[in-house]
């Protein structure tokens, strides 16, 4: 059965691991609904979970008390997730790639290239503290620019 009308929920939860638990069982069973497939099940998945674990250790800084609002929207096509945290947030461009030269041995920048890697869009705000992901059950196509139409 897939869903006509789009999911869209809005939810704060407390900034603790386990809270990506009560995120996760919304989100999750509404990309099934919509006949995601199981690649991107686990895509969105995965990434969700890298950006509440950075929303929980660099925005809230392991603070209790603080909490992570969690803002969603399935539809036949698309799932569009926003994570905000109460940190002050960072410049995204400040992270080094963890692909290259001395950056192989730290932890840092992983979660967000696994991020971008399973997600067609991961944009931040201006603050650095709201993480916007996007991902395309079909995957637009890229028209060949050097192509004619009628060659």
């Amino acid at each position: 059965m897939v869903l006509r009308t789009p999911i869209t929920r809005s939810i704060a939860v407390e900034s603790t691991p386990s809270a990506i638990n009560e995120v996760c069982r919304g989100i999750l069973p509404s990309l099934e609904a919509n006949n995601f497939s199981k690649e991107d099940i686990f895509a969105v998945h995965l990434a969700l979970e890298e950006a509440f674990v950075n929303a929980i250790k660099h925005g809230n800084k392991m603070k209790p008390g603080k909490e992570v609002k969690v803002d969603y929207s399935v539809s036949s096509d698309k799932v569009e997730i926003s994570i905000t945290d109460q940190g002050k947030g960072f410049d995204p461009e400040d992270i080094p790639d963890p692909r290259l030269g001395e950056n192989l041995y730290k932890n840092e920048g992983r979660g967000l290239l696994l991020m971008q890697s399973y997600m067609d869009v991961v944009e931040f705000n201006k603050s650095g503290n709201c993480v916007r992901m996007v991902r395309y059950k079909e995957k637009p196509r890229l028209v060949n620019p050097h192509k004619l139409e009628n060659a």
